[in-house]
């Protein structure tokens, strides 16, 4: 299929669309939102108030989403600097070229790569700023980490040289995600993945402008270890998503105000959908003809996942596999985890921790963001 593309893309060699087009899940969140509000929650609705105070539950739960959204924001926007269209200059003058090495590699996955994370980046910086302003607008402290913005970040062309909330420099993905979504097995049940690939203290972003130097491959435009960095980040990027998914699933089963569930519910479908475009994302990095491919300098292998085929890690089953909801009722498609225990705002906090996002941060950080975890789990959706 052709299509006109944008002054900063280049061709894309993985000939499969992407299939989040047009605002189809968007519009799913918002008929799913209309349905819950036709049953029970009727009820609430009518006694709700969208002005004046909220509930300690509702508070607990927007004050940890908002923190939660700072963490996203804060990492979303190292990949924009280094990666998102528009926002890096070529680091060698080509007439041809007109994306930096990092872009180039993200192109690899998808010639849309860097404009979806822009896009990626300005939502998780609008959930952030709205969930605030909301707390405020209902008489609530809102959620500010200024203070532990004191992480060293990337010194490569294009970084603003800031010092940063995470760090994506030395990180431990968990790919499990990318196996129990293609799982007819459900975690909330006791079902466990193992890793789709060992991504263990590799880094997700260019750390300085010599990662840009690599063995040129003849399977893609650009080098292996620029590719392999770009492939890491694929893998995190669906990693952070599928865990806001079930997170503001879970926590949505707790709101009593109606107006607070109505902003859960919309933007917990915004995160589904990133969620499900950084699904095809990171499968096209282990495909051809991107893949197979190692890279010398940091030792990661990618495989081609077709090669030999398994329905486990298959890059083109990009849609949850139905799983078990529940014994005695048919297999249905679904976010998963929803339960608190593996997909709250503690696990979130675990997870995120595991990840290494938070090396180098301070106790005090830790204790505090602990804390708004326990008081959002905590939290029980009172009767109208």
């Amino acid at each position: 299929m052709n299509k006109k593309l944008h002054p900063y893309s280049i061709s894309r060699p993985v000939d499969r669309r992407s299939f989040l087009k047009g605002g189809l899940l968007a519009g799913g969140a918002a008929v799913g939102a209309g349905l819950l509000t036709t049953g029970p929650l009727a009820l609430a609705q009518s006694k709700g108030q969208s002005s004046g105070s909220l509930n300690a539950g509702d508070v607990a739960i927007l004050r940890f989403l908002a923190a939660a959204e700072l963490i996203e924001s804060d990492l979303w926007t190292q990949y924009a600097e280094l990666g998102g269209i528009g926002n890096n200059p070529p680091i060698e003058v080509d007439p041809n070229q007109l994306l930096n090495p990092y872009q180039v590699a993200l192109s690899n996955l998808d010639s849309d790569g860097p404009q979806y994370i822009s896009s990626n980046t300005l939502d998780e910086v609008s959930h952030a700023t709205f969930l605030n302003a909301y707390l405020e607008s209902r008489g609530a402290e809102p959620v500010n980490f200024d203070e532990f913005v004191t992480l060293p970040g990337s010194t490569a062309q294009g970084s603003t040289g800031s010092s940063r909330l995470t760090n994506l420099m030395n990180l431990n993905v968990d790919t499990s995600w990318f196996v129990r979504y293609r799982s007819a097995t459900n975690p909330d049940l006791g079902a466990t993945f193992p890793q789709a690939i060992t991504l263990t203290g590799v880094t997700a972003i260019p750390r300085s402008d010599a990662d840009y130097e690599g063995r040129s491959n003849p399977n893609f435009r650009g080098n292996d270890h620029i590719q392999a960095i770009a492939n890491v980040a694929g893998f995190h990027f669906g990693y952070i998503e599928q865990g806001g998914s079930s997170l503001y699933a879970a926590l949505s089963q707790k709101v009593t105000d109606p107006e607070v569930l109505a902003i859960t519910l919309g933007i917990g479908g915004d995160e589904i959908a990133h969620f499900l475009e950084w699904v095809d994302f990171a499968g096209n990095g282990v495909q051809a003809p991107v893949a197979p491919f190692a890279d010398p300098i940091s030792g990661l292998k990618f495989p081609n996942f077709f090669s030999p085929l398994n329905p486990l890690i298959q890059p083109s089953l990009i849609f949850p596999v139905p799983v078990e909801f529940k014994p005695n009722l048919p297999r249905v498609s679904i976010i998963r985890p929803l339960a608190d225990k593996f997909g709250g705002a503690i696990a979130t906090i675990k997870s995120f921790t595991a990840d290494g996002l938070f090396i180098g941060q301070s106790k005090q950080f830790l204790n505090e963001l602990q804390a708004m975890a326990v008081a959002a789990d905590s939290a029980v959706r009172q009767a109208a």
